[in-house]
C-alpha cells in the first residue's frame, strides 16, 4: 500500500488492528506500569497522527515497539489524529495560543512547540517508570540530556540530519545556525545508547559518531495496510473511465518536484491523448498553485488534484493508475512511500537522484534525469511498453518481499532493540565478587 505524506481531514481516531489480547490505551494521568516488556518514553515534535513521513515512521515504530511486548508512551504536539493503539498512551504537550498548525520542516512555530514538548517530557521522567526513552528529530537535542540525568536509556530515532534540513527547506540556513545544529547532533550521536537510521545517507552521517555502540539502518517500510486496512474510509477504486493515470501522492513542498512533474506531463500530452496526470496531497493553497501553473501549462484539462485523504483511501487511487511518479528534485533522504510504491504492482518512474537510488535501480524502476524531457521520456517509455512495465513492477515486488517485507522490518527492530537491552544488561552488570547492597533500577509509579 503507497503511503500518503500528506495531512488528512479531522475525523475519529484511527484504529489501529493489534492482538487480541493486548490491553486498552492507558489513562494519562497513570505512571507507566511495570511488566515483563520495556516502559519507553517515545518524544516525537511532530503533529501525530499526520499522514506524512515522520508521523507515519512514528506510528509504525510504535506499532512494531508494542508488537514486541512493550508499552510506548507518546509525547508530542496538541494536535493530530488520536490513534488507539493497545500499549501506547498518547500524551499531548500544551498548545501554544498563536500556533494552531505546523508546516513540514524547520519553522519559528516548531521552535515554540517544542518548548511545551520537553515540559511534558520532564514532567514524565520526573513522575517515573520507564526504562528507555526514544527520541524523534530534534528532540533528541533535550533528550540526551534528560536520558542521562535520570539513568534512562536512549535511543535516537535519526530520520533527518538536522543541519541538512536547514540547506533543504532554506529555514534560518545561516553558518552559525548550522553550526550549532551540527554540534548538537553530533552530541547526541556520541551520547546516546544506540541509533535508529531510515536510508544509507544518514547512516553516513550517523556511524562516525556512534561506531561503538547499536546502529540500525530501519527503512520506513512498515506496510500501511496493517494500520489502515480496516479503516471506514472508502477503499473503493476511482473512476476515470478508460484515462491512462499517472499517479503521484504525496505533499506539494517544493522539494517534491511538482513544477518538474507538471512541466514533464505538459511534453506527455501531445504523445498520449488518454494520459491523465492524478496528483493526491497537498494543502489547499498549494492545490491552488500548481492548479494555475497547470492551467499556465495547457493541461489543466488533463490534470486532477484530488487534495488531501486518508491514508485508506490511496489504495484505490494506486488500482486506477497505470503507472507510479516520483519526481522528487532535491534531498537525499529516501521518500517513505517509495516502500509502498515497490509493493503496489505498478511500475515507478523515478528522478535518478540519491534520494531515489538508494532503494531504488534501474530494474526496479525507470530512473531518470531531473529535466522535463527526461521524465517525460521515462513515462512515455514505460507507457508505450507494456513489457518493460511489467518487468519493473514484477522486480520491485521481489524486492519488496526480499529486503522490505513486514516480517524484515519487525525483526529488525526487534534485533536492535535487543542490542540496546543486552549492551546495558553488561555495562550496570556488578563486577564478579562485587556485594550487591540495593536493587531496583527506576522509580516507583
Amino acid at each position: 500500500m503507497a503511503s500518503l505524506e500528506s495531512a488528512m481531514p479531522g475525523g475519529a481516531p484511527v484504529a489501529v488492528p493489534s492482538p487480541p489480547t493486548a490491553t486498552a490505551a492507558r489513562a494519562e494521568t497513570a505512571a507507566a506500569p511495570r511488566g515483563p516488556g520495556l516502559n519507553i518514553l517515545m518524544v516525537a515534535p511532530q503533529p501525530f497522527f499526520r499522514p506524512r513521513g515522520t508521523p507515519f515512521s512514528v506510528l509504525h515504530r510504535v506499532r512494531a515497539l508494542t508488537l514486541m511486548g512493550h508499552r510506548v508512551d507518546l509525547i508530542t504536539y496538541p494536535f493530530g489524529e488520536d490513534v488507539a493503539m493497545p500499549g501506547l498512551r498518547i500524551i499531548r504537550s500544551g498548545g501554544v495560543p498563536f500556533v494552531k498548525d505546523v508546516k513540514i520542516g524547520p519553522s519559528i512555530a516548531k521552535l515554540f512547540l517544542d518548548l511545551p514538548v520537553f515540559w511534558a517530557t520532564l514532567k514524565a521522567l520526573r513522575r517515573g517508570g520507564y526504562d528507555l526513552v526514544h527520541s524523534h528529530e530534534e528532540a533528541a537535542f533535550f533528550c540526551a540530556p534528560l536520558a542521562r540525568r535520570f539513568g534512562l536509556m536512549h535511543v535516537y530515532d535519526m530520520h533527518s540530519s538536522l543541519p541538512q534540513q536547514l540547506d533543504n527547506f532554506k529555514s534560518f540556513n545561516l553558518g552559525p545556525v548550522r553550526k550549532l545544529f551540527a554540534g548538537l547532533e553530533e552530541h547526541v550521536l556520541e551520547t546516546c545508547d544506540g541509533v535508529i537510521t531510515i536510508c544509507q545517507d544518514l547512516a553516513d552521517v550517523a556511524v562516525p559518531y556512534c561506531a561503538d555502540k547499536p546502529h540500525a539502518m530501519i527503512e520506513n517500510t512498515g506496510d500501511d495496510a496493517t494500520v489502515f486496512g480496516g479503516a471506514k474510509s472508502s477503499t473503493a477504486t476511482p473512476d476515470f473511465g478508460d484515462d491512462r493515470v499517472l499517479l503521484y501522492t504525496g505533499t506539494l513542498e517544493a522539494y517534491q518536484g511538482i513544477d518538474l512533474l507538471l512541466e514533464a506531463f505538459a511534453r506527455v500530452r501531445p504523445k498520449a491523448a488518454r494520459a491523465r496526470l492524478v496528483l493526491v496531497g497537498g494543502r489547499p493553497d498549494q492545490v491552488e498553485t500548481y492548479k494555475a501553473r497547470a492551467q499556465a501549462l495547457g493541461i489543466a484539462d488533463r490534470t486532477t488534484f484530488v487534495g488531501q485523504v486518508h491514508p485508506s483511501q490511496i489504495p484505490g487511487f494506486v488500482e486506477a493508475a497505470e503507472l507510479i511518479v516520483s519526481p522528487r528534485s532535491s534531498g537525499t533522504n529516501t521518500p517513505l512511500k517509495i516502500y509502498g510504491y515497490l509493493r503496489s504492482r505498478r511500475p515507478i518512474v523515478a528522478t535518478n537522484l540519491y534520494t531515489h537510488t538508494q532503494t531504488l535501480t534501474p530494474e526496479v524502476a525507470e530512473l531518470v534525469a531531473p529535466t522535463p524531457d527526461a521524465l517525460a521520456d521515462g513515462i512515455l517509455r514505460v507507457l508505450d511498453d507494456p513489457a518493460h512495465a511489467a518487468a519493473l513492477s514484477d522486480a520491485a515486488l521481489r524486492l519488496s518481499d526480499a529486503e522490505y517485507s513486514e516480517q524484515a522490518y519487525l525483526r529488525k527492530m526487534g534485533d536492535f532493540f535487543r542490542r540496546i537491552t543486552d549492551r546495558h544488561a553488561r555495562a550496570t552488570a556488578p563486577a564478579p565478587g562485587a556485594t550487591v547492597l540495593a536493587a531496583g533500577h527506576r522509580a516507583s509509579a
